[in-house]
């Protein structure tokens, strides 16, 4: 338990360098009756008298733990989500209206899970499980149900889906989700020969021509020289063009006794127009 699982630096009377002793801490505060939480709720909004948020805040911390240990089943430290509760409860001091008629507790409830859930979502995997408010919905919701459930039949997931309002496939896509584990891009040195063959890393070709910077690059080259190709065709006169083009580029390529009869030429003429346009070729593509 770091000093930043308190709210804020209000010198509260509860220990922050032991997880339990916290907790034990915080259940020890009584809990404040309706009418001190409204006169301190008003004299917070009314005055900012930040004692009485200090107040507020520190009679409702064992809430904040005992929604907390709701969620020990993430595999996250338990210290962390109450401190991403405690967040949530200082948020919800800040923003409750004593003359609404609900207890803050009650009202911070939404607040304190917010957070929990956020940190959850953030660190739960690598790459994250849910970005929709519907897909965190659903990822709360099925993981509850797959703890009662285990792999979920045909009919569980009919069920599911019309308990959260939501298509089948979207239970099928979480429940894949939920069922996946991070894995490393490169091989752990700690592993075994045998389970490094099967990360990422190893599944990847040695050659060069696999290389994604390697592709990468050729591909940009082919660009270059298509434009440069282009720009130096456009200077060339429009038979000397053609002959080029015919010869080379299209297919199927006119022969040199093909072109010499079009053009009223020899073949050896074809041929000397050829190589010259093709040593200015070679010159524009070496700029």
């Amino acid at each position: 338990m770091n000093q930043a699982l308190m709210p804020g630096r209000m010198d509260l009377p509860v220990p922050v360098g032991n997880l339990d002793h916290y907790m034990a801490a915080v259940s020890r505060i009584e809990v404040l009756g309706a009418e001190e939480e409204r006169q301190l709720a008003r004299s917070l909004h009314g005055s900012h008298d930040l004692d009485a948020a200090r107040r507020l805040i520190l009679h409702n911390l064992r809430f904040v733990v005992h929604i907390a240990r709701g969620y020990s089943g993430y595999g996250l430290p338990l210290g962390d989500l109450i401190q991403e509760g405690n967040v949530g409860l200082m948020k919800a001091v800040r923003r409750f209206d004593p003359e609404q008629g609900v207890r803050l507790v009650s009202f911070a409830v939404h607040w304190i899970r917010a957070e929990i859930h956020e940190f959850i979502l953030r660190n739960w995997r690598i790459v994250k499980v849910a970005t929709t408010k519907a897909q965190r919905k659903l990822f709360f919701n099925l993981r509850q149900a797959k703890q009662r459930l285990g792999w979920l039949n045909a009919d569980e997931v009919s069920a599911v889906a019309r308990d959260l309002g939501v298509p089948e496939s979207d239970v099928l896509e979480m429940e894949s989700r939920l069922a996946s584990r991070d894995t490393s891009f490169d091989p752990d040195p700690a592993d075994d020969e045998e389970r490094n063959h099967l990360v990422p890393a190893e599944q990847l070709s040695g050659t060069v021509d696999n290389d994604p910077a390697r592709i990468v690059e050729d591909a940009d080259w082919d660009r270059h020289y298509q434009t440069q190709l282009q720009r130096s065709l456009s200077t060339l006169d429009a038979r000397t063009r053609d002959i080029v083009v015919r010869r080379y580029l299209i297919e199927p390529k006119a022969t040199l006794h093909e072109l010499a009869a079009e053009y009223g030429v020899s073949a050896e003429r074809i041929r000397q127009i050829e190589n010259r346009a093709f040593k200015g070729l070679r010159e524009a593509l070496a700029t």
